[in-house]
């Protein structure tokens, strides 16, 4: 088998080190490893070039995502099921077949011999044969698919219900025989768990939940807030094609851009020592405007991790007032101090680790002390599956019931903080109603004097960002209700 160190992976044959990297990744997930931490871990001290670095990304990420639907290909290609397989051979498998099912610029002889040689460099050799067949059999099967669109109707519907683009433009589910329930054919064909594709049709009708299913495994747009205090939307952007990094501004964020392409180490792009920018979701930038920030006034971020959001407010604050940031997580409050640091707002944005649903008990002096408070809760994280590879396998309904009860319990713990006539917004980046709307509706029943002013769901892929969700909620005038 092969080894781990620099030197030993520079002698693999030629294109072998990311595939073998991104088998190493898909072991440690089925070992119970987070995605993103393992090939962290592992890119860190391979030597990869930064091709490479970004092929194996790829690789790793899109096997997890499309876990379900490449082991379906296993199932239908495979005498013995990928539930059967050895874990070892399954994950080679994986990785071949997500190449020639999504991977456009690696030619198909490419991912089948650097597939079986990598098979061969595991101790698997005997298996190589398998690792052969399998994969030149799925190009059997797209090749006589292909062949039949072309001589048919080419601008006829695929297998999943969509118009195709073109005579040869396969989807990637394109030759497996697929359920007759629209749930299970929804979950296959766009690798989602079951109980999702199941409430997804519930919540949404069948158009909207595929948009879902296609924004789910689409590439994450990269978007920028800018810093008011340090820099312009204009400036940034003239920068940035300076360094032939393109870039567009995002119409209706002021401060907000998205950039074209991919440019690799993010914190090497003009302005981010400087603390001219941060990274943030075009969605997440638009919770805070709701809340209405103005200088001079107390706000509470009160689950603030890592910091986008309470880092804006600052910003908004210009330097009057104050923003408690609190957090639970003492590690993760270190990130908020360093990103307040670096974006120059640390002077007035003050780190607390506390338990935000005791807070009215540990800070009784806070009570009706703010004028605003933000409330992005701990979620499913439903709308960024796109960002995080592993998080569709890693929440299930059960998990869910848990946040619900933490979610009232932060509701109802930071209400009696708000001071009269002031502004609560509540957030989440999910889009299960459980933890949404239906929380909201708890929440204000029997709080008549509480008003819902603005209520709104962004859904994944609608106009390119992640899915999140907002209530503003305004207190009564005066002190009553405020808390029970």
């Amino acid at each position: 088998m092969v080894g781990s160190s620099r030197h030993q992976a520079s002698a693999l044959p030629a294109g072998l080190p990311p595939r073998l990297l991104a088998w190493r990744v898909l072991q440690a997930v089925q070992g119970g490893a987070y995605a993103d931490i393992a090939l962290e871990r592992l890119l860190g001290p391979s030597g990869l070039a930064a091709a490479d670095r970004g092929l194996a990304t790829e690789l790793a990420y899109g096997c997890v995502r499309q876990q379900r639907l490449l082991q379906a290909w296993i199932d239908a290609l495979g005498r013995r099921s990928a539930a059967d397989q050895p874990p070892k051979l399954r994950s080679v498998l994986e990785l071949g077949l997500y190449q020639l099912l999504f991977c456009q610029r690696v030619p198909a002889a490419a991912a089948v011999h650097t597939s079986v040689t990598l098979a061969q460099q595991l101790g698997l050799g005997r298996l190589a044969p398998v690792v052969n067949g399998m994969l030149r059999e799925l190009l059997r099967r797209r090749a006589d698919a292909r062949a039949q669109r072309s001589g048919g109707d080419a601008a006829g519907a695929d297998q999943g219900g969509q118009a195709s683009e073109g005579p040869t433009t396969l989807e990637p589910w394109t030759g497996l025989d697929l359920p007759a329930d629209p749930a299970a054919s929804l979950g296959l064909r766009h690798s989602l768990p079951a109980w999702l594709a199941e409430e997804l049709l519930r919540w949404r009708p069948l158009e909207q939940a595929e948009a879902f299913g296609r924004a789910a495994n689409a590439a994450a747009p990269i978007d920028l807030r800018v810093n008011p205090l340090r820099s312009s939307r204009e400036q940034l952007l003239a920068e940035l094609e300076a360094a032939g990094v393109r870039a567009e501004p995002l119409p209706e964020l002021a401060e907000g851009l998205t950039l074209s392409d991919a440019p690799g180490n993010l914190r090497q792009l003009p302005g981010y020592a400087e603390g001219r920018w941060c990274v943030q979701d075009r969605h997440a930038q638009a919770i805070v405007p709701l809340l209405d920030p103005r200088p001079g006034q107390r706000v509470l971020d009160a689950c603030a991790a890592p910091g986008g959001k309470a880092t804006q407010i600052a910003a908004l604050l210009q330097g009057s007032g104050e923003v408690w940031a609190v957090d639970r997580s003492a590690a993760r409050l270190r990130r908020v101090a360093a990103n307040a640091e670096r974006l120059g707002v640390s002077e007035i944005l003050r780190p607390l680790e506390a338990d935000a649903t005791a807070l009215a008990s540990l800070r009784p002096a806070w009570r009706g002390h703010f004028d605003r408070i933000l409330l992005d809760v701990p979620c499913s994280g439903l709308g960024t599956l796109a960002r995080h590879a592993d998080a569709r396998w890693r929440i299930d309904p059960d998990r869910i019931a848990e946040l619900v009860l933490l979610q009232s319990q932060l509701l109802e713990g930071v209400a009696p903080l708000l001071a009269p006539g002031g502004c609560l917004v509540y957030a989440t980046c999910t889009v299960e109603p459980r933890e949404n709307g239906e929380r909201i509706a708890a929440f204000l029943n029997g709080r008549p004097d509480w008003r819902l002013r603005l209520e709104r769901q962004w859904w994944p892929g609608h106009g390119g960002g992640d899915g999140f969700y907002a209530a503003v909620i305004d207190a009564p005038a005066s002190g009553e209700g405020r808390g029970r």
